[in-house]
């Protein structure tokens, strides 16, 4: 089989490494006195919101799993007392930080059980969570003196990004939510490590013969019918111009559409990267995908199923995450062995 397969491998583990001295927060000093370099009180601006942090976390709540990774690059965990939406594998060598973090829900957090927990931060990757029918608005929660970080990739639910999704807002994330936890030089190192990834990938994108047309194959909807691809406004629209390669969804209302296999039949792709998620929905899994691809009388007849050309990659990089930037380097190693097979 022609397909490639990429494992999950963490980008943590160092930065966490590097970032242990400076996990304790230095915004207080020894029984609650007040630092005099204290940067508090700190105003974030934050997806349109003015969000004012009086003092760095000591009780945070992280509402999904990309979130609560980046809290463990910057060696904060022993300040989140606990995280939700678990919906992908946690690398090896961040399993033991990961598990002393309680798990507060299975799926999305409510309102009530994250009042439970006394929280004096939020934190979410995703705008849907911060709602009223799930963890609470982000304005309720200011009110209540609870502060919030929303990532600036999903300020509006599955809206494409305003001038696209950059690594440098992934970067932006990471060093605000460093300077609110006090501990900036952990995220400076944890930005230092992702860059260091995203060079690499470049470096091997040089190889790549023209430029490829690519479907990102994210799920499916009820009926296998209506895969969920990748459009335009999203960080595969950003690998894919940083390979030099082409979206072939890039003219897409947003983010992730809904569309047709007649439509992606027509559009021919030359390589369908094929997202490898484990929430256990129908079709989530690349195997899944691929017997579907195979099996109907349409998909099986196209180009890049009859000749097996899948990458297949890890949920979280195709979502604004600390895996994210190895996408860059999973599909430009795929795309460089497809060429060579040619």
């Amino acid at each position: 089989m022609n397909l490639r397969t990429i494992p999950i491998i963490s980008t943590v583990a160092l930065a966490a490494l590097l970032a242990g001295c400076a996990g304790s927060p230095s915004a207080t000093g020894g029984e609650g006195q007040e630092n005099a370099s204290s940067p508090f009180p700190l105003t974030v601006e934050n997806c349109g919101t003015e969000v004012v942090v009086e003092n760095s976390p000591q009780r945070a709540v992280s509402l999904n799993q990309s979130a609560t990774e980046i809290l463990i690059a910057l060696g904060v965990e022993d300040r989140v007392v606990g995280t939700a939406y678990q919906n992908q594998p946690v690398a090896d060598d961040i399993a033991a930080a990961y598990e002393s973090i309680p798990l507060l829900s299975d799926g999305i957090l409510k309102h009530e059980t994250l009042l439970e927990t006394q929280p004096d931060f939020v934190y979410s990757s995703f705008a849907s969570f911060l709602t009223a029918e799930n963890a609470g608005e982000r304005a309720e929660l200011h009110e209540l003196g609870v502060p919030t970080y929303l990532t600036e990739f999903d300020c509006t639910y599955h809206e494409a990004v305003e001038g696209g999704a950059k690594f440098e807002m992934l970067f932006d994330e990471i060093e605000t939510v460093a300077e609110i936890f006090d501990v900036p030089e952990a995220g400076e190192q944890v930005v230092a490590d992702q860059q260091r990834i995203i060079d690499e990938g470049l470096e091997t994108a040089e190889q790549i013969e023209g430029a490829p047309k690519l479907v990102w194959f994210y799920s499916t909807a009820a009926s296998a019918a209506t895969p969920s691809v990748a459009g335009p406004g999203g960080l595969p629209q950003t690998v894919t111009e940083m390979l030099g390669a082409e979206n072939l969804f890039a003219d897409a209302d947003t983010k992730w559409p809904e569309v047709s296999w007649d439509e992606i039949a027509q559009r021919d792709p030359d390589v369908i990267i094929l997202g490898d998620l484990t929430r256990g929905y129908p079709g989530d899994t690349a195997q899944e995908k691929i017997d579907f691809l195979k099996s109907d009388p349409l998909t099986k007849a196209m180009d890049a199923v009859i000749n097996e050309r899948f990458i297949i990659v890890p949920g979280q990089y195709m979502d604004p995450s600390i895996h994210s930037v190895r996408a860059i380097t999973a599909v430009a190693d795929g795309l460089v062995g497809f060429g060579a097979n040619e």
